[in-house]
């Protein structure tokens, strides 16, 4: 198992951990999205788990993706190693809580997009910034609507602001807000998971997400053809990633 990404079961295998453990930025790096295939993978041989409990090390759940793998030179593999990872987790046999505490932001907030239900504490942000820097966000573009209206989605991905907790579950991202976000979460797993069938919940799964999961992968297919085709041949995308890791103000000439 990579450092970046601690795993273990508990409750007699009823449920797995996976915990993001590079704080404190947490990078949705190659590393990172690697090593949570790779427990996901491993994972998959056991047949018992009712849930999965999502959460990081350290004070935010994640910063996002690393620019430097935004790069036109980088960014075809980046993009196709996390969008199989979306679809990874969204095929995942048994429901994927996420804990978050801090940033959760681009990369980062995908990753929990592709989870299900999220748990926040009180100083969680929830972001997709890729705006700012001149791109998109491919995988939140077709996750976002899934999980709160159209709207609220179009706010984040077009605007790149974030926003708290008590917001984001007043649209619908955050399942519920608590100060111990990872506790609520094995709160819900213990009344609302533990005590079913999981081969029950493997059918359930499959029936309540085989649609969403064919779109999603045509859609993140799509997306990814945009980003990598027309996105990434503009100069304006290529000048926002540069101005970003120069640490200077991107100057856009809207081409």
């Amino acid at each position: 198992m990579s450092a970046a990404v601690k795993a273990w079961d508990e409750q007699g295998g009823a449920l797995l951990r996976l915990r993001l453990d590079r704080p404190k930025a947490n990078i949705v790096d190659a590393e990172m999205i690697g090593a949570l295939h790779g427990a996901l993978e491993q994972a998959k041989q056991q047949t018992t788990w009712r849930g999965v409990l999502l959460d990081a090390e350290g004070p935010n759940f994640s910063f996002g993706a690393s620019v430097e793998e935004h790069l036109a030179s980088r960014c075809a593999g980046m993009l196709a190693a996390l969008h199989a990872l979306v679809l990874e987790m969204l095929a995942f046999p048994a429901p994927i809580l996420v804990a978050v505490r801090g940033q959760c932001l681009g990369g980062g907030l995908e990753i929990a997009l592709a989870a299900g239900q999220i748990f926040a504490a009180p100083d969680a942000k929830f972001g997709q910034p890729e705006m700012k820097l001149g791109v998109f966000a491919p995988a939140a573009s077709v996750l976002l609507p899934y999980r709160v209206h159209q709207p609220a989605a179009e706010d984040l991905l077009f605007s790149g602001r974030s926003i708290g907790a008590s917001e984001a579950e007043a649209i619908g991202l955050v399942r519920a807000v608590a100060d111990d976000p990872a506790a609520a979460a094995l709160a819900y797993f213990e009344q609302h998971l533990r005590g079913k069938s999981a081969a029950s919940l493997r059918c359930a799964l499959v029936a309540a997400r085989a649609p969403m999961l064919r779109d999603v992968q045509a859609r993140l297919a799509e997306v990814e053809r945009l980003y990598l085709d027309r996105l990434m041949a503009t100069r304006d995308a290529n000048e926002g990633l540069d101005a970003f890791l120069a640490k200077r103000q991107p100057s856009w000439e809207h081409r």
